[in-house]
């Protein structure tokens, strides 16, 4: 990334104006780029230790917090950008040590604690933030995003809604966790079995990944087969047999199947491409009778939006029955997204064993995995196949789950989804046609995606041809105008119940705004 020439000098420092101001070094430098040379220009330079820092500046090291005309002390080796538009009096500081960033890169790996948050892929640090709230979060320097991350989906009626903080607060009163049955769980379990058309029995779990887990093992002990195929570019969580060919922070990084997995956990990993119905028969020929399950996202997210072509579903279903294996839906970003009933509901195809999370813990650490009986009866203590964990079904997930799932039964809900995401979506396809960029993209009720290429995409390989160097200055510019996607090319974005027409406007507004910089 090229850096801006020097224009001034450490005595340069003056109040600015009103100004969206962030401390985070890559948004400053990356607009430096020879596209928008003409447009800023910014200057990075060490300061003296005990220096006067300018009063707009932040320190997120010191613990205290910021505020607009604190005179504070920069430490050793803090450095400053300073940067102005050519047609602007207007100066922004930014301190850009890594530990004033307040990111931890000492206390956690890359500093963040799930790989695609540290922007690798787009460029520059992550923006740290302080809170959220409907469609909106803000940083900690107090900058306004219109968010369309959606915290990778839970947030599906809005972020800290009302009705749900009140219950929550209410369940805090009775206790965190019990470590024992509580009445809570069982009330989500009946509103999960009673919408989930391939539920009969729910078993909740703290994470998506930890729910596939249990799928993954639950479908061998059924079976008493060991081998899974799995979709190229589909995420199922970190255990080590999907780690092969996975999309997601994978995919994101650019990295190859993960060091540290035995070549025993992925010797039984089939994998073929998504939507290809002939890869899967040939595979089925190639390993009759030793299949124990088909694991997919029935509309990919973590490769970026990838719905399912006609037929693909069916076929899956039908390939499977016919082998004796079992079908695994992974909707632990599609369940109760996509319709009540999940991807199985809206595409009517009902698969052997379904993996959720997200949504169905409303924004708090949550998964499942649910089937027929018949298979969910081999889960101890029912049955022989061992998995357990101390803070499953705790009463607070299982509160903002339950109050969740009521916002959503609500008249309207999808159709309201439907059309916010339809036209946010078309917007920011028919701006990319104005300004020249070769797109495309689709969406799924409260589900989207758009790649920087002309498609169409089918799978993963599709989505990789897609110009990632062009969807980081896209994302870096949005930034810029005050709105939050997902950072990878290869990662779903989530509108909500909270987002409005306005918001949609403005987003597509900022994006024709920022495809004709580009």
């Amino acid at each position: 990334m090229r850096r801006c020439p020097s224009v001034a000098s450490r005595d340069d420092f003056a109040p600015p104006a009103r100004r969206r101001q962030n401390w985070w070094l890559g948004r400053m430098v990356g607009i430096g780029e020879e596209e928008e040379a003409q447009e800023f220009r910014c200057a990075r330079f060490t300061l003296d230790i005990m220096a006067r820092k300018p009063p707009i500046s932040k320190n997120l090291s010191s613990g205290s917090t910021p505020s607009a005309g604190r005179i504070e002390q920069f430490g050793q080796s803090d450095s400053i950008v300073m940067s102005r538009r050519f047609k602007s009096s207007t100066w922004r500081y930014f301190n850009v040590r890594n530990r004033s960033l307040g990111i931890g890169l000492e206390l956690m790996p890359g500093g963040v604690n799930s790989p695609v948050r540290a922007f690798k892929s787009v460029g520059g640090q992550p923006i740290v933030f302080d809170s959220v709230k409907g469609s909106r979060m803000w940083d900690v320097d107090g900058n306004e995003y219109i968010d369309y991350v959606g915290s990778w989906g839970p947030a599906i009626i809005g972020h800290a809604d009302d009705k749900v903080n009140a219950a929550l607060i209410e369940t805090l009163k009775k206790g965190t966790s019990f470590g024992a049955p509580c009445y809570s769980e069982n009330v989500l379990a009946e509103m999960v079995i009673s919408a989930v058309p391939s539920v009969q029995m729910v078993r909740f779990v703290n994470s998506g990944t930890e729910a596939c887990m249990g799928a993954l093992r639950l479908v061998r002990a059924f079976t008493g087969r060991e081998k899974i195929l799995k979709f190229e570019g589909c995420y199922h969580g970190h255990a080590d047999s999907f780690l092969v060919k996975a999309g997601s922070g994978v995919a994101t990084l650019g990295l190859p199947d993960s060091p540290g997995v035995p070549k025993g956990a992925t010797s039984e990993t089939l994998t073929a491409p998504y939507n290809d119905v002939d890869a899967v028969k040939n595979l089925f020929e190639e390993n009759k009778g030793e299949i124990a399950a088909v694991f997919l996202e029935p509309v990919v997210g973590n490769a970026g939006f990838i719905p399912p072509q006609p037929g693909f579903l069916n076929a899956l279903r039908d390939l499977t029955k016919q082998d004796g294996a079992l079908l695994v839906f992974d909707e632990v970003m599609t369940g109760f997204r996509l319709a009540y009933g999940g991807a199985q509901e809206y595409f009517g195809i009902t698969p052997d064993v379904t993996t959720m999370g997200k949504v169905i813990g409303g924004g708090l650490p949550v998964g499942a995995y649910g089937g027929r009986r018949e298979i969910m009866e081999m889960v101890a203590p029912a049955g022989p196949m061992y998995q357990a964990g101390t803070l499953s079904g705790n009463p607070l997930a299982m509160t903002a789950g339950i109050h969740t799932l009521k916002r959503l039964q609500e008249p309207g809900t999808y159709e309201y989804l439907d059309k916010i995401t339809g036209d946010l979506v078309g917007g920011i396809l028919d701006a990319g046609a104005k300004t020249g960029h070769e797109m495309c993209g689709g969406h799924i009720r409260g589900m989207f995606g758009f790649f920087f290429t002309g498609g169409p995409v089918h799978n993963f390989e599709d989505a990789k041809k897609s110009d990632t160097e062009k969807f980081g200055r896209f994302y870096r510019g949005m930034l810029e105008e005050g709105v939050y996607f997902a950072p990878s090319q290869f990662e779903a974005g989530f509108t909500s119940l909270a987002h409005t027409s306005q918001d949609i406007e403005k987003t597509v507004e900022a994006a024709e705004k920022v495809l004709k910089r580009i």
